[in-house]
């Protein structure tokens, strides 16, 4: 059984940093684009950042400079370093995976909740 599971939400005012990280399981972690995406309250869920198989970024124009996508593939991990945090990040945060071949994501994860407010 595949199991994506998100971590490191939380709370945290406008200039803060947080970082998420996404342990996989059930999977072959190594071969699977992996990716952030979010979705604030009323807005359609957007994709934030990828990470290729072999460790190549894509960030979107909103948060390029400010987060960065990495992964780790002895540990299974996939992390997202959110820095200079604006309210307008607030959102829920999916972890993603996806085969190269594919069009969406074959898992994505539960969610983790970051919230981003003096």
């Amino acid at each position: 059984q595949v199991q994506l599971v998100e971590s490191g939400g939380g709370l945290v005012q406008p200039g803060g940093s947080l970082r998420l990280s996404c342990a996989a399981s059930g999977l072959t972690f190594s071969r699977y684009i992996m990716s952030w995406t979010r979705q604030a309250p009323g807005k359609e869920r957007e994709l934030v950042a990828t990470v290729s198989t072999v460790g190549i970024t894509n960030t979107q124009d909103s948060v390029k400079g400010r987060f960065t996508i990495s992964r780790d593939n002895a540990k299974n991990t996939v992390s997202l370093q959110m820095n200079s945090l604006k309210p307008e990040d607030t959102a829920v945060y999916f972890c993603n995976a996806r085969l190269p071949f594919q069009v969406k994501p074959d898992y994505s994860g539960q969610g983790t909740q970051v919230t981003v407010s003096s």
